[in-house]
């Protein structure tokens, strides 16, 4: 079920965060609603079913209220619970940063953590609502800061909504897409502009995203999912396919990837692939996503760490003997999992660290969305000796003799 690859063979394979008829497509839906506005949005959002024909773009926290109110009672408080999770870690990471204040010759200078006003949010509709990626996104915002949120989603259910009302949305725009993305970076009708676009969506999402990046700030440019099981051969072969399946079901698209010291690995888990797949609901998606990954066979173990920091995937989970070995060693991914027992899809669905991750390599430079895509340092000065004197010999200080051309006249 897995084909025997190199590094080099996954990274030649490996889909493009953002691929060119994309663009092509995204760019002029996304120049009509910078230039139109709200008319733009709404033909878009209808011709593509987001809404019916003059049916509500924007819908306001009393719409949010009463789908969270008639909710039932077990799946608020699955939403509720996750919320409280992915707050609690976003508030410990808020306070590992502090304002922060230094002597510097003639005064002091510093630096404030202040948080962008406006947030756009973006989750994922279609064929897999994710309520999720509502709580990720907008309860991290709303942690750090943010005055004001919207989450754009296509078609929002009565989860998406009541997931919008717990994260303290302040209004829900119900279109999906490139048109939804620049609506949250323009700003259209009712829905301002945003500081910031974040959340993860298909190829026509992120393409816009990237066409927006030099008026708003983005998150990242999150392509399609991937995996890297890392195991020896202490993991179970029937674990090993349950994870993999468990991220090849989301996307066709998605790379699941063994990286193994056993040789008897490719076959047994590919009899439990074979297995596993026979009854999933989810079978067609997960099995055109196993061709795009593979299993790479490793000598040891410095070799797989070598392989995962090539790969520098989205997800890595170590299914080793002495796993807590090997994490101090890895340099490059999005999210962590250690231990048979950290199975990637808690880290999807709410544990508390975030699921919105660098794929196609960008975790080289980039980690996943948190608390900090919301948050800004800005710098102070403040010099308190003001003598014509004390300014002259400051400059001389930091500058060197004073120069008589117009940049020096302005440091002095």
């Amino acid at each position: 079920m897995l084909s025997r690859r190199s590094v080099a063979e996954l990274l030649q394979r490996r889909t493009a965060a953002v691929a060119a008829e994309a663009f092509t497509v995204a760019a002029p839906i996304v120049e009509a609603v910078r230039a139109r506005g709200e008319a733009a949005l709404r033909e878009y959002a209808e011709r593509f079913g987001d809404v019916t024909a003059g049916g509500p773009l924007f819908l306001d926290r009393t719409v949010l209220d009463r789908a969270l109110a008639g909710l039932p009672a077990g799946d608020r408080a699955r939403l509720e619970r996750v919320a409280e999770r992915i707050r609690a870690f976003a508030e410990v990471q808020k306070r590992a940063l502090s304002d922060v204040t230094i002597t510097v010759p003639g005064g002091t200078a510093g630096h404030w953590i202040a948080p962008l006003e406006r947030a756009g949010c973006y989750a994922p509709g279609g064929r897999y609502p994710l309520p999720s990626s509502v709580l990720m996104t907008a309860v991290t915002a709303r942690t750090a800061g943010v005055k004001e949120i919207w989450v754009a989603s296509p078609k929002p259910g009565p989860m998406t909504l009541a997931a919008a009302a717990i994260a303290g949305a302040d209004g829900v725009l119900a279109a999906g897409g490139a048109h939804a993305i620049a609506a949250l970076a323009f700003g259209a009708g009712q829905l301002p502009a945003c500081d910031v676009v974040v959340g993860p969506g298909n190829r026509y999402v992120t393409a816009a995203k990237q066409l927006v990046a030099g008026h708003v700030a983005i998150d990242m440019l999150a392509g399609p999912s991937e995996l890297v099981v890392f195991a020896d051969t202490s993991a179970s072969p029937a674990v090993i396919a349950a994870d993999l399946l468990a991220q090849a079901e989301h996307d066709p698209d998605a790379m699941p990837v063994l990286v193994t010291l056993d040789p008897a690995h490719p076959d047994r888990v590919g009899a439990e692939l074979a297995r596993q797949l026979a009854d999933l609901p989810t079978s067609e998606t997960a099995r055109a996503a196993l061709l795009n990954g593979g299993v790479v066979l490793v000598a040891n173990v410095s070799e797989g760490i070598a392989a995962c920091d090539a790969l520098a995937p989205e997800h890595i989970e170590l299914l080793l003997d002495r796993a807590a070995e090997v994490v101090p060693r890895l340099s490059h991914f999005g999210a962590l999992f250690i231990g048979a027992g950290s199975a990637e899809v808690l880290g999807d669905y709410g544990a508390g660290p975030n699921h919105v991750l660098p794929t196609a390599g960008a975790a080289r430079s980039k980690g996943g969305l948190s608390v900090y895509t919301f948050l800004r340092v800005r710098t102070w000065m403040r010099m308190d000796d003001q003598t014509s004197r004390g300014r002259s010999s400051r400059t001389r200080r930091w500058f060197g003799p004073r120069r008589r051309t117009r940049g020096a006249r302005a440091l002095g």
